[in-house]
């Protein structure tokens, strides 16, 4: 591989971890509120809503069905309204956080439920408030699922990002598309490929072993 196609793989690295990592960042700090509201206003919750609940799990439902490739193009007029661009690394964050918020939220919901009404219930005998509820027993008694399912939801992203390389978001699938599909560049493809591997399998790693750690410790 020659130097400037070196240095165009590794400007592509940084790019869809910037992608990534912006996007997962506000797939949490969305999606686990979006999660912890729609555990609490199930029925039997601890503040059952359920028009609102339904409400809230219709749409989260909507966006989780439309192909990411779809949603992608379907929010480019929003895209162009937020960040001036329907294309660039920027522009792809729109999308893929959009895509990737109800995919953690609903994620983060199944570890939420797992956690045993009995403490849910001695909490409230104790006169616990719901905040306290979700602060001191939801969030920490299913901390290693929620960690779990942010490393699911980090390597979905990580594939969902080398997509929107198909539309000029530029990263890794930009490049492999660009040089190593267009120009036939096969030294290309496979760096591309080896480097999202090594991507997965180092972000899977991580988060494993972050759960795992968490578990012991709880």
């Amino acid at each position: 591989m020659s130097p400037a196609l070196l240095d165009l793989l590794l400007r592509s690295i940084v790019e869809t971890l910037e992608m990534v990592g912006v996007s997962a960042l506000i797939s949490v700090i969305v999606g686990l509120p979006l999660a912890l509201v729609l555990v609490a206003t199930d029925d039997g919750g601890i503040w059952p809503q359920p028009v609102l609940n339904r409400v809230l799990g219709g749409v989260v439902n909507a966006v989780r069905s439309v192909p990411f490739i779809i949603l992608l193009v379907a929010l480019i007029p929003l895209t162009r309204l937020i960040v001036g661009t329907s294309i660039g690394t920027a522009a792809a964050i729109v999308p893929l956080s959009i895509a990737a918020t109800p995919y953690y939220a609903r994620i983060a919901e199944v570890s939420l439920r797992e956690v045993g009404r009995g403490l849910i219930e001695a909490a409230r005998a104790m006169g616990a408030s719901r905040v306290t509820i979700v602060r001191h027993v939801l969030i920490p008694e299913a901390l290693p699922g929620l960690v779990s399912g942010f490393t699911v939801t980090l390597v979905t992203l990580i594939g969902s990002s080398a997509i929107a390389g198909a539309v000029g978001a530029g990263g890794l699938g930009d490049l492999a598309i660009r040089y190593g599909y267009q120009r036939f560049e096969t030294g290309v493809m496979a760096a591309v490929v080896a480097v999202l591997i090594v991507l997965v399998c180092g972000v899977q790693w991580g988060g494993d072993r972050l759960a795992r750690l968490l578990d012991r410790r709880g």
